[in-house]
């Protein structure tokens, strides 16, 4: 029993740094927000209790509408992109291919800076005037040569395999070596046709790539804004869930891809029968990291703040920090803690619907 009771005094001496900082940045915290959001405190003047007013506020709201809205879509958008995204580089860095830890790495390096240094790079690529308006302008001065380059390196592909299968010899439609001489011909005629004239290349300035500034909504539901932070957490967070899914394939037995081979099942057929199936805990705990992560995304709209509109970026997370930092002196700590909690319960609701409806193998039964 002595020895038992040390054991117990010795955990809790280990434990208990991370109890004390449980206890007060995350009980006292969670505490004091729900106290604030019952409250119509400003950080200036005294408070007043005024029940679910600022919940009423807070729904009330229409930026957080707005704010509620661009979660869902984010949140939906960005954890299917990741998801597949992740899954399928993972199925190809399994393979046993020539350098494959430079691709291992170079694909994982997008996890490794910061978001802030993100931003800032996708900020410059979507500005005005940035690479991606100069490479739309380059493609759109270009179409005639890319359209007559691309046909000419169809038919000549076409060409020269059925020419192989004529003398009876196997060639199939992708074949490299027949492919480099079809790109060859296909740059070689395309070259001539703009030297006589017969297609140009044209020489329109820059179009301003107005995504940044745009009010507007891309099919009518998402904010042009708001899709660049989509293309911009996807890029930076599918390395990181690739590890994952790459950690479980791993664990999946070769001899079973070998009997689906014996058996005619194809790449695809196998992927679908074999690797989804036998993957499914593993997807279950990315969709979930995923999803957490997206419906608290915060410091990317936070650092777009200024370049874009509020309404295209604005998120539930972001919500809550501009109600009290919004910079007019007109903090709104009982709404931000309103909102807060309403984040807090959509993200545990979302995560329990997960667990209910697309339960891992290891949750089955519980």
């Amino acid at each position: 029993m002595k020895t038992s009771a040390k054991e117990s005094v010795t955990a809790f001496w280990f434990l208990l740094p991370f109890l004390l900082a449980l206890a007060v940045f995350f009980a006292y915290a969670f505490g004091r927000t729900v106290y604030f959001s019952f409250t119509n405190y400003d950080l200036f003047n005294k408070l007043d209790f005024v029940g679910f007013g600022s919940y009423l506020n807070t729904v009330r709201d229409p930026l957080f509408i707005t704010a509620l809205g661009n979660t869902f879509i984010f949140s939906i958008l960005v954890t299917v992109l990741q998801t597949i995204g992740a899954l399928l580089l993972a199925i190809v860095l399994n393979q046993k291919l020539s350098g494959l830890s430079f691709f291992r790495t170079a694909y994982y390096f997008p996890s490794i800076a910061s978001s802030a240094v993100t931003t800032l790079i996708f900020i410059w690529l979507f500005r005005p005037t940035g690479l991606i308006s100069y490479f739309g302008t380059v493609l759109g001065n270009s179409a005639a040569w890319i359209g007559v380059f691309v046909l000419i390196l169809i038919i000549a592909q076409v060409i020269q395999v059925l020419l192989e299968r004529s003398r009876s010899l196997p060639a199939s439609w992708f074949d490299p070596a027949l492919l480099v001489v079809s790109i060859i011909a296909a740059l070689i005629g395309a070259s001539l046709l703009n030297a006589f004239g017969v297609i140009r290349i044209g020489d329109a300035d820059p179009t301003p790539l107005t995504w940044l500034s745009s009010r507007e909504k891309l099919l009518g539901i998402l904010p042009y804004p708001l899709a660049v932070i989509i293309v911009m957490n996807t890029f930076t967070t599918i390395p990181t869930l690739m590890l994952t899914f790459l950690a479980g394939l791993q664990g999946i037995s070769n001899s079973v891809y070998e009997a689906a081979s014996i058996d005619g099942a194809t790449p695809v057929q196998q992927m679908l029968y074999i690797t989804v199936p036998m993957l499914r805990p593993v997807t279950f705990y990315v969709v979930t990291v995923s999803i957490i992560g997206t419906l608290q995304m915060f410091d990317q709209a936070a650092m777009l703040d200024g370049t874009a509109p509020l309404e295209g970026t604005i998120t539930l997370a972001y919500f809550v920090y501009n109600a009290i930092f919004r910079g007019s002196g007109d903090a709104q700590v009982g709404v931000a803690s309103a909102a807060a909690l309403i984040l807090a319960l959509l993200t545990l609701g979302v995560v329990q619907i997960q667990r209910r409806f697309f339960v891992s193998d290891e949750g089955a039964g519980k």
